[in-house]
């Protein structure tokens, strides 16, 4: 019977943890300053510094950023200020 309460223990202890495990989003920010075509670049290197950041692709036609990234570890005010930290303030895009 021990055994079986022990493993019922683990089994609702990983239940409970769920919510807090991170979750992978993606997020498309606006940089309308980008005057450029380096621009791009400092942008998507001062995104991937951002702990959590796993893409960013980032285009100069289009004056956005979208982003791949683990919300445990980051959100998307911090994305937004390390834009701005290289000189290129951002806000998030409407999507659909």
């Amino acid at each position: 019977m021990k055994p079986l309460l022990t493993l019922t223990g683990a089994l609702a202890a990983l239940v409970l943890a769920a919510p807090a495990l991170a979750a992978p989003q993606q997020v498309t920010l606006n940089v309308p300053t980008m005057d450029c075509a380096t621009c791009p670049i400092t942008i998507r290197v001062a995104l991937m510094k951002v702990p959590g950041v796993s893409k960013a692709v980032v285009s100069y036609n289009k004056r956005t950023a979208k982003v791949s990234y683990d919300d445990a570890q980051t959100d998307v005010a911090a994305l937004m200020r390390a834009t701005e930290g290289v000189g290129y303030p951002s806000f998030k895009a409407d999507e659909p």
